[in-house]
């Protein structure tokens, strides 16, 4: 009902892609572009597609936007433009049934057989050669991983634990240190460009008024 909705008020509407699943990540980077777009003038409308290909559809103009995404990836979709100002810090963390060692980077992961929700680019750039199972989403990497058919998922630690909550998952912990944590942003195509300076704008003006933070505090997971 919302594109309806937003063709009534003639409002602009943004086709923005995320990956599929049950993602506290996703959910607030909705909340603080939906907010941000409302300033502009135009409305968010989120599609889950699977990892690869909603990269691809942005790259392709098939999808006006990714939802949030890590720093860089311009360098292999090259008609991706990056909104520079970060929406939330990801968290890269090694899930666990039972598995236990001593977690010393990325090297440390490969005697074990890996479990990653397919289009996770840090995931797959830093497990090359390692044994990986490469899944649609996370309800199925933990899916692999209860019933024994990998040792560890690796995923973000609010995503992942969500997915335990809803699933009623027994003994599955979280290794320490994180592998990675970095901060994630929007993406657009690059049709729409010009959008860029005022989304920074927005959203940096949404940095100093504490909406962001704001949006982070409402949602139990962060």
């Amino acid at each position: 009902m919302l594109p309806a909705w937003a063709a009534a008020q003639n409002l602009p509407v943004m086709h923005v892609s995320t990956l599929v699943g049950e993602d506290p990540a996703a959910t607030v980077s909705e909340y603080v572009l939906r907010e941000a777009y409302r300033r502009l003038g135009r409305t968010l409308v989120v599609q889950q597609l699977p990892g690869e290909r909603s990269l691809i559809y942005v790259n392709e103009g098939k999808m006006d936007g990714e939802l949030y995404r890590k720093l860089g990836l311009e360098r292999d979709y090259p008609n991706l433009v990056i909104v520079p100002v970060p929406l939330l810090t990801f968290e890269l963390v090694i899930f666990s049934r039972g598995t236990s060692f001593v977690v010393h980077g990325w090297e440390s992961l490969r005697p074990f057989t890996l479990g990653f929700v397919r289009g996770n680019k840090i995931a797959q750039e830093n497990t090359q050669g390692m044994k990986v199972e490469q899944v649609a989403t996370m309800h199925q990497a933990f899916e692999k991983l209860v019933m024994g058919r990998t040792d560890l998922v690796l995923g973000n630690r609010a995503s992942g634990m969500a997915v335990v909550r809803s699933q009623k998952l027994d003994g599955i912990t979280v290794l320490d240190p994180p592998l990675a944590s970095f901060p994630v942003y929007h993406y657009l195509n690059k049709k729409h460009a010009a959008l860029v300076p005022e989304l920074t704008r927005v959203l940096k003006q949404m940095q100093a008024d504490h909406t962001i933070e704001r949006i982070h505090k409402s949602l139990p997971a962060y």
